[in-house]
């Protein structure tokens, strides 16, 4: 018997392990209002969603690669008292200044400027993004990167980034199962009460842990993600870091930098991710969405030709009748875009 005689179970079966996934309890639609939380690989989840056009708001302050980071920001968003100095949250870290930029400790640096003003616009602008973001959310996604963090010295408290500030300014600090599941019973029955959470760990590796201080801080990312499922019937775990390191493990589902997974791993899990959280109408309607927003990026050869003509009506008759299908999807930008061009 040749390879190409086995049956396809039974290729699959000698050559990868396919992690088994459950519908999830958790159903997403595109009538769902989402908001997404987390690493960098929660930001690429988020990506594809708002590409198949689901209402999605994906890291309002940036990538935040620790559970207590996320919890930090969840608060500010539900927090409803400013502090007077900076128009911030109160427990939210106001603007520092150092090597010649404006930042602050419970921020991306990508909110940082060389300008205190600007700076501290931006974070505003964030706070209030993600405050009506959770307010409005019914799902939240949340993807915990690292069980490491790093403690600024001088308030005890973690930060979302370091800035490239000195080292003696921080303790760095594992945070236990227990303290990450106990943080997350607060906000499961206080700002995110009544909400939908689906949890994730990233299966992006932290190699500047070491691989064996990265294994022992997904290892304690993955028992906080089941017992806070165990004690919250709202909260489910979608395995995106088994189906990289168990089913795909191998290095050419890798990035160049053998640490974040590749395109077509994400694009894996992505469609993993939609078997388990989508029902087939919605997987339809998700993969269309799709299709028309690749089709409205193609820069056509000849945009005066009638065959392209023809291709724009044919695009605004599916955009017509997909948001006939599905009201709450937004195609506005596609449909102006086919239009225009049509003339």
């Amino acid at each position: 018997m040749t390879h190409n005689d086995i049956p396809q179970s039974a290729a699959e079966a000698l050559f990868r392990t396919v992690v088994q996934i459950a519908p999830l309890h958790i159903r997403i639609s595109h009538a769902n209002r989402i908001l997404s939380l987390g690493s960098c690989f929660a930001d690429n989840m988020a990506r594809r969603m708002l590409r198949a056009k689901f209402r999605v708001t994906a890291s309002p302050t940036g990538i935040l690669f620790n559970p207590e980071s996320v919890a930090r920001a969840i608060e500010a968003f539900g927090c409803s008292t400013v502090s007077d100095d900076t128009g911030l949250p109160q427990g939210v870290r106001g603007v520092q200044y150092a090597s010649g930029r404006y930042f602050s400790y419970d921020f991306h640096s990508s909110f940082s400027s060389e300008y205190e003003a600007v700076a501290l616009g931006n974070m505003k602008k964030a706070i209030a993004e993600g405050a009506a973001a959770l307010q409005k959310a019914d799902t939240l996604v949340i993807t915990f990167g690292t069980a490491w963090i790093y403690r600024l010295c001088s308030d005890g408290e973690a930060v979302a980034n370091c800035h490239k500030q000195p080292q003696s300014l921080f303790s760095r600090e594992l945070l236990s199962a227990e303290r990450i599941t106990d943080r997350y019973d607060a906000l499961l029955t206080g700002p995110l009460c009544g909400k939908r959470v689906i949890l994730t760990v990233s299966p992006v590796r932290h190699l500047g842990d070491g691989l064996d201080g990265n294994s022992l801080s997904k290892a304690i990312l993955r028992v906080a993600a089941a017992e806070i499922c165990r004690r919250h019937a709202q909260a489910e775990y979608f395995p995106s870091y088994e189906i990289l390191n168990d089913e795909l493990r191998d290095y050419r589902f890798y990035a160049d930098d053998m640490t974040h997974p590749s395109a077509a791993a994400v694009d894996y899990i992505w469609q993993r991710f939609a078997e388990a959280a989508f029902d087939e109408r919605t997987r339809r309607a998700a993969a269309a969405a799709e299709r028309i927003a690749e089709a409205a990026e193609h820069r056509p050869f000849n945009p005066a030709s009638e065959e392209y003509r023809t291709f724009c009506r044919t695009m605004l008759a599916r955009i017509d009748s997909l948001r006939s299908e599905c009201p709450d999807m937004d195609l506005e930008c596609e449909q102006a875009l086919f239009a225009a061009r049509l003339g």
